[in-house]
């Protein structure tokens, strides 16, 4: 994935080129908005028609309010249940963080400022089809690689 200048606006797609595979990386690293609400990572192949949505290998909802990270994915156009279980709550408002999701055989680990943060089980088996990364919500991206 070629590494891109920030935007303003605190939106990001970008591609994953080849998909996503065991043992690669994805690094977010970013800036929390003064007055966060929520932020969101999201690892999805890319619709084949407009109307159709992809399906999602690993959806991060991180809520500011419940300081909770919600991980979810989405196959054949159906939500599974979400997952709530952190150790930590690592994101401040107005506090720079750098996100890592590191893709395993069995699960995506996250890992924030080098601590292990949760796992989440693949539950879509053909990892290669994850070839767009979205994120969006209250924060500057400054690098995302």
């Amino acid at each position: 994935m070629e590494e891109t200048d920030k935007k303003d606006n605190g939106e990001y797609t970008g591609e994953i080129k080849g998909g996503m595979r065991p043992s690669m990386k994805l690094v977010v690293m970013g800036i929390v908005n003064k007055k966060p609400k929520s932020i969101e990572v999201t690892l999805s192949s890319r619709p084949q028609e407009e109307d159709t949505e992809g399906d999602v290998g690993l959806q991060l909802k991180v809520s500011f309010t419940d300081k909770a990270v919600q991980r979810n994915a989405r196959l054949a156009g159906k939500w599974g249940p979400s997952e709530n279980t952190l150790s930590f709550f690592p994101f401040a408002p107005g506090e720079a963080f750098k996100m890592e999701i590191v893709c395993e055989h069995q699960q995506f680990r996250i890992l924030v400022d080098g601590q292990p943060l949760c796992g989440f089980t693949h539950r879509l088996p053909q990892l290669a089809s994850l070839t767009a990364l979205r994120v969006f919500g209250d924060l500057q991206l400054t690098k995302v690689a």
